[in-house]
């Protein structure tokens, strides 16, 4: 597939983000979202007093009403993975493998495109605006970067080979042939890709005052925390390796260039915290703001700007860089 050129990826950024737009005038005000592709789930191997599934799906997921599983069994949205209906009475089956279509009430719309800037039979490449998801989660069903490309490239078997936080931009790679998917995931297990992060923080007193380039490298230890979308720099052995660099400075903002060397949620987010300067807008870090509508006028000052590698069939050293732009840069106001 031949990559299209700048020029070309601003237009269509421009044209797609002008439909979406459309689409937000038209948008009812309360809508009910249903996944176009049923989710799955394997039943535990040991039944902790489930009687019958629907009491399994009401324990699993504490925040969807009994009324609601009912409704869906009935409707036909629940069902085993060979097709077989069920019922709310049918008996819980241990390690057995169900399907559900999930549901959200009012589904944000994120009115930002994205773009596909490489495609072959084995992976797809895709930039990822701020705010969107890359997998279904939480309130977001039908809107998020992996069911997009569904609907685009018409093809249902896409499975992102890594991710990117929600409020993060950038490069992601999919892989769309089930024959060499094992392959692109050994390239990020084995730490064989080349990733690039840029983002914008306030900086440190000691920062503003130092020579650049400014480089740290940061070895420690990330686990989940409290609550449990968090994690946290916790004592232990190291799993968490970063090189961060301050590069551009411009009164108390400085731009950094982050090399992430192993792959932990929010490894940079926090890698950024403990040097002192968290990334500029982030909900998370180092404080959790109350929840709200996503305000598209401040994103997380964080990019994937670039990913490289060896691509394992043809050997052939593919490079990819995002069109997408930190708003914050040294210079402007923060």
């Amino acid at each position: 597939m031949q990559v299209p050129t700048a020029s070309e990826r601003q237009r269509a950024a421009i044209v797609a983000a002008f439909m979406l737009h459309c689409a937000l005038i038209f948008l009812p005000e309360s809508t009910v979202s249903i996944a176009r592709q049923a989710s799955e789930i394997t039943l535990p191997a040991v039944n902790n007093g489930w009687h019958t599934v629907l009491q399994f799906l009401c324990s699993q997921f504490p925040f969807i009403s009994e009324a609601i599983w009912r409704q869906r069994i009935a409707t036909g949205k629940v069902y085993w993975f060979n097709g077989e209906s069920i019922t709310e009475h049918t008996p819980f089956s241990p390690s057995k493998r169900l399907c559900y279509y999930r549901e959200v009430t009012a589904e944000p719309v994120i009115p930002f495109a994205h773009q596909i800037v490489y495609q072959d039979e084995h992976i797809l490449v895709a930039d990822k605006p701020h705010f969107l998801p890359v997998t279904p989660g939480g309130e977001y069903v039908n809107e998020c970067l992996l069911a997009r490309l569904q609907r685009e490239t018409g093809i249902s078997d896409i499975v992102p080979v890594h991710r990117l936080d929600r409020e993060t931009a950038g490069i992601v790679l999919f892989s769309l042939n089930a024959a060499s998917r094992a392959q692109y995931y050994q390239l990020f297990s084995e730490g064989r890709v080349q990733k690039q992060y840029q983002a914008v923080a306030k900086l440190s007193a000691e920062a503003q005052h130092c020579a650049l380039p400014r480089h740290w490298h940061i070895a420690n230890r990330i686990e989940k925390s409290q609550p449990r979308f968090l994690n946290a720099i916790v004592p232990g052995p190291v799993n968490a390796v970063s090189d961060i660099s301050l590069v551009v400075k411009a009164g108390d903002i400085g731009l950094f260039q982050l090399s992430p060397h192993s792959g932990k949620t929010h490894q940079l987010r926090l890698h950024m915290l403990s040097l002192g300067m968290p990334i500029l807008h982030d909900k998370y870090y180092p404080e959790l703001l109350p929840k709200q509508p996503p305000q598209f006028d401040k994103p997380l000052q964080l990019l994937a700007a670039s990913l490289g590698f060896i691509q394992p069939d043809s050997n052939k050293l593919l490079q990819f860089s995002s069109g997408f732009s930190l708003k914050v840069l040294p210079g402007t106001a923060p």
